[in-house]
């Protein structure tokens, strides 16, 4: 399952009551639809993973490598030397709390390469698009509860699926959240209220799943509130009509669209 928006947030859309479950399936699969649409028409991702790229330097300017895919947070980079210092490399454009799309050495003649015609870089980090990256991540409130989390483990124990996040919203868990535990991503598929214990996948978004001890933070997912909006629009056309999506689609996603050179 992957959704950029969250069940709970079109069942708010539609204003259904929380007794009306019977169309659950229903909306997951519209989210699903919705969030494939948005992310294949502007060719981004809008939720992060975790990933390691081999990238050739640009053949006009060797100090620079032009990024096939928005970076959120550069984790590492080697050349054929080794790895390089982060303080020596300049992400394009500027700000750190938006994607860059090219990385670029601040001084030197240039990434080094071995002798090989394919020979790349190696760029690791987290890749995705995100207006407000340093602001993504929301404290649930919660943790991990009984005798922790092992890395197998399927079920995560919570203290309350229904109270408050730290910014008040409620509940803080949501079927199609996104979760953050000690770097790796989560995805919750079900919920049980009565028990406080989320069903999910582990391991998502290019993260492996491990081991976490009791009291260990829990993180949600927000992503920006443009493209959520979005989602939550086209999930609800999707359910109703399709003639009206795809009248939609086109002038807001090109707008949207990852140009490639």
């Amino acid at each position: 399952m992957y959704t950029i928006a969250t069940l709970e947030d079109l069942r708010r859309r539609l204003k259904l009551a929380d007794s009306d479950r019977g169309s659950d399936d229903e909306l997951l699969r519209a989210l699903q639809e919705a969030s494939h649409l948005i992310e294949s028409a502007s060719g981004r991702r809008f939720c992060p993973r975790l990933a390691t790229l081999e990238i050739q330097p640009d053949a006009a300017d060797p100090r620079m490598l032009i990024l096939p895919d928005d970076l959120l947070e550069l984790r590492a980079l080697n050349d054929a030397g080794g790895a390089l210092g982060l303080a020596a490399i300049a992400r394009l454009p500027g700000p750190s709390d938006e994607p860059a799309s090219v990385l670029q050495l601040k001084r030197g003649a240039g990434f080094r390469l071995s002798i090989h015609p394919a020979s790349s870089i190696s760029v690791s980090g987290v890749w995705g698009w995100h207006d407000r990256w340093t602001q993504a991540w929301r404290d649930s409130g919660d943790r991990v509860q009984a005798n922790g989390l092992a890395a197998a483990a399927t079920v995560v124990p919570v203290e309350d699926c229904d109270g408050a996040d730290k910014d008040g919203l409620q509940p803080r868990f949501h079927v199609g959240h996104l979760l953050r535990i000690d770097g790796e991503y989560l995805r919750v598929t079900a919920i049980d209220s009565a028990a406080n214990q989320l069903t999910v996948l582990r391991g998502v978004g290019g993260t492996r799943a491990q081991t976490h001890a009791r009291g260990a933070t829990i993180e949600t997912y927000a992503p920006a509130p443009a493209i959520r909006d979005l989602t939550l629009r086209y999930a609800e056309l999707m359910s109703k009509s399709v003639g009206p999506l795809q009248r939609e689609s086109t002038p807001l996603l090109a707008r949207m669209r990852r140009l490639t050179v």
